[in-house]
Parts: C-alpha cells; structure tokens; sequence
C-alpha cells in the first residue's frame, strides 16, 4: 500500500469507516512490533506497546496531518511511548569496571553472548550475534539504527520522527553502524 493509500484509508476512518483501521493495523503492526522488540527485549511488552499505539492513533487520528507520511506520524506515537516508559523505568546503568562499595550487594551477573554449542547452521548463529549487538547499542544509537535499517524509513522520516536535523540522524546511524561493526570484529 503505498502512502496516498494510506492517506485515504485515514479519511475513511474518520468519515466512520471503523473497518478501514484495521488495514491500518495489519500494514504496520509487524514492522511496529519489530521496532519495539529490539528497543525493549521483551516480545510480551512489544506486544502491549504495539496494541498502546494503535489505541493512542485511533483516538488522535483527527490530528493527523496529511502533508506528513502517515508511517512517520505513526512511529513518533511509538517513540512518545517508549519515551514515557523509560523515564518511569528510569534505567539505572551498572558499568562493569565499577568498584563494589557495598559488601551486601549482590555481583552483577552478566550474561553469556557465546553462541550455543546446539546452534546447527551458521546464518542462525550470525542472527543471534547481530541482534546482541543491536542490543548492546546505546538507546539513541539504537533506536536510530532500528528506524533505519530494520524499519527502512528514510533519513528525511526519521528527522522527523525524531523531531531531529537530517545531518544528526545520517551522523548518529553511521556511529551506531561503525559501533556494531566494531562489536561484530570483537566476536
């Protein structure tokens, strides 16, 4: 489906189609759940943000602008929404080389990325590695990184998306690309 598309399906919901979302839904719910299952690492929380966002467009779709790709509208919604979840997580970061000042405090269990022993072919063990490194990308890197190469927006998307410089978002995606490259020569 291609944008103009788009557009026309939101003019149908908002004249009272309500079976017109669903098209909606089913041509970006997949790519939605991708993003946020590499952003949170949880498929169940995906699956919730996922279903949050199509609530969240459903009720704003009457403030959605058609000179805007409705895909971009869309994912700023997602974005918002991981936005507001990780400031009420509020991530607290443990860094590796930290000394321990407190006896009581449990070691930190870092996980193991080798490859399982099991692991029969060789393009599944490379998956695995890739999605660990993706994983490992600070969370602006990362987000990026997904939008672009996972997602397949353009630049001029994200940007806007991002609510970001075009040069910011080409320079950020290149770091992330040259960190995961630099994380793939390590392994």
């Amino acid at each position: 489906m291609v944008e103009s598309e788009d557009k026309a399906v939101v003019r149908r919901c908002l004249q009272g189609d309500k079976k017109a979302f669903e098209i909606l839904v089913r041509k970006y719910e997949q790519p939605m759940i991708n993003y946020f299952g590499r952003m949170v690492q949880d498929r169940e929380l995906s699956l919730d943000f996922t279903q949050e966002v199509f609530v969240r467009a459903y009720a704003a779709l009457h403030t959605y602008d058609e000179k805007f790709k409705f895909s971009t509208w869309l994912f700023r919604i997602a974005t918002n929404l991981l936005i507001d979840y990780w400031r009420r997580k509020k991530i607290s970061l443990v860094y590796i080389d930290a000394p321990v000042t407190d006896t009581d405090q449990e070691p930190v269990q870092i996980p193991d990325y080798e490859p399982s022993v099991m692991e029969k072919y060789e393009k599944k063990k490379m998956t695995e590695l890739i999605e660990k490194a993706i994983a490992r990308l600070p969370e602006n890197l990362r987000e990026l990184f997904v939008l672009r190469h996972i997602n397949e927006f353009s630049y001029e998307e994200i940007a806007a998306i991002k609510h970001l410089p075009v040069g910011t978002v080409k320079n950020r995606v290149f770091q992330a690309k040259e960190l995961l490259r630099s994380m793939l020569e390590e392994r």
